[in-house]
């Protein structure tokens, strides 16, 4: 028996092709043999094709992932940009309405220490 069987890889899958040269000297046996050899080989291609597919399948599902990952870091990155320029403005809020107590509180205590001095003036003067 003389078969040529060649396995090749076409455009990223594999192909096979056997052909027997002379089938008239095969037997039942061998022929048996040679359609269980290419239902195997069929068979793992045909799963090696859905390798491929789920492989494609799982890379797709990852680059999504990945999009909608990264448009949740952008988007919390903006949010916290937000906030920090929404505490730079509450600080100098803050620093202003202290420096306006502070001077409210040298102003209460002048014009207190005038009235306790006009009215140490006047018992005096009495």
């Amino acid at each position: 028996m003389q078969t040529q069987a060649e396995i090749y890889e076409k455009n990223g899958h594999l192909q096979l092709n056997a052909s027997a040269i002379d089938s008239s000297e095969l037997d039942v046996k061998e022929t048996n043999g040679i359609e269980f050899v290419e239902k195997t080989i069929g068979t793992i291609l045909s799963m090696h094709e859905k390798v491929l597919v789920a492989k494609d399948e799982t890379v797709t599902s990852l680059k999504s992932e990945n999009q909608f990952l990264k448009e949740a870091l952008v988007s919390m990155q903006e949010i916290y940009d937000e906030d920090r320029k929404t505490i730079q403005v509450l600080n100098e809020q803050l620093r202003v309405a202290q420096e306006d107590l502070e001077h409210a509180k040298k102003k209460y205590r002048l014009m207190w220490n005038k009235v306790l001095e006009n009215a140490s003036s006047e018992k005096h003067a009495s």
